[in-house]
């Protein structure tokens, strides 16, 4: 009888184990996602509670985190599309070569990050790089280039046609090029684009944004 309690104690044990084995890998993904959220959550007060040009200490922590995070998880595009988000708005704080090394760091991380998921998270990565090819200055001394800010704008298109957030950038960009009537369209398309649910805060400003556009084209 005590024989047949260790056996049923140690096989009982030896379940839990492997169990547990099996549950790290599910762990480890909520550990990872959760930072993403966290810091999603962050650059969302950030942009939205900030004004421009007093977010340059909250952006830079972030950065940091994102760049630890993504050191750790180097094959997961999630993280990497959230490093490139973040420094691509810390680039838009800074100045001069500061500008351009996160615009560059920003670039890198989300090529990479496509590179693991074709659709870039739902088109964002591809929203982001077509403001930073739009923005960047040109070579030799940048890598701006207006005919791939529109190639990755238009991809972002074919995956979400009616986000504010390209539509909005996208309208930006044709008014820059001279395109005023596409410029057009694609404001009012922002204003009325449907919010993202993990994205209320900042869609909803970006869709004031699109409307003041809108208003001086």
């Amino acid at each position: 009888m005590l024989q047949r309690r260790l056996l049923n104690t140690a096989k009982g044990l030896s379940l839990g184990l492997c169990l547990g084995l099996a549950a790290l890998p599910l762990a480890v993904a909520h550990a990872w996602e959760n930072r993403v959220e966290g810091m999603k959550n962050q650059w969302e007060r950030l942009i939205t509670e900030q004004v421009e040009g007093e977010r340059s200490g909250g952006l830079r922590s972030l950065a940091g985190q994102a760049e630890r995070l993504v050191g750790e998880h180097p094959d997961e595009a999630m993280p990497l599309v959230w490093q490139g988000i973040i420094e691509a708005s810390y680039a838009r704080e800074r100045s001069g070569l500061g500008a351009l090394s996160s615009a560059r760091s920003a670039r890198d991380a989300l090529e990479r990050a496509i590179e693991l998921d074709p659709q870039g998270a739902n088109g964002s990565a591809y929203v982001t790089l077509g403001a930073l090819y739009d923005r960047a200055p040109g070579r030799p001394v940048g890598f701006g280039n207006s005919d791939t800010a529109e190639r990755m704008f238009q991809r972002a298109l074919s995956i979400r046609p009616d986000g504010i957030d390209v539509n909005f950038y996208y309208a930006a960009f044709l008014e820059d090029e001279g395109r005023i009537e596409e410029a057009r369209e694609h404001a009012h398309r922002a204003v009325e684009g449907e919010a993202r649910p993990d994205r209320t805060a900042s869609d909803e400003a970006l869709r004031e944004e699109a409307r003041e556009l809108l208003g001086r084209l």
